[in-house]
């Protein structure tokens, strides 16, 4: 068992990551997972988005979410980028290493990374 500090400890540190999850802020990312998509390594790359964002302070800004099937299998993991005001953009065939470049390029740095798009695939 745990005392009680450390559970506190706990629930504090994943306070960020719960918020990121749950939020209604202006840009979200959906991550496919439903069984397609985690078989095709959809959990990485959902944890990698969590994390980024969470490290990058855009907790307040981003919201990352989960979904069901997206309905392209062959193209899993999937990630839709949702920015207001803006087109949706669809990456596929993510990976953690590839969602962590999304962050940096296209939610910090405002543009899509063209190559991991459904477009280029």
């Amino acid at each position: 068992m745990k005392t009680l500090a450390e559970l506190s400890a706990i629930r504090d540190r994943m306070k960020n990551k719960v918020a990121i999850r749950e939020g209604e802020n202006g840009t979200r990312i959906v991550v496919g997972m439903a069984t397609c998509g985690i078989a095709a390594g959809a959990r990485p790359v959902l944890n990698a988005l969590v994390e980024e964002v969470d490290k990058a302070g855009l907790t307040g800004e981003v919201t990352v979410s989960q979904t069901g099937c997206i309905g392209m299998c062959r193209l899993e993991p999937i990630v839709e980028v949702i920015k207001p005001d803006e087109e949706k953009v669809t990456y596929v065939k993510m990976t953690a290493d590839k969602a962590r470049e999304v962050i940096e390029k296209h939610i910090k740095g405002g543009k899509p990374v063209v190559e991991y798009t459904i477009g280029n695939n």
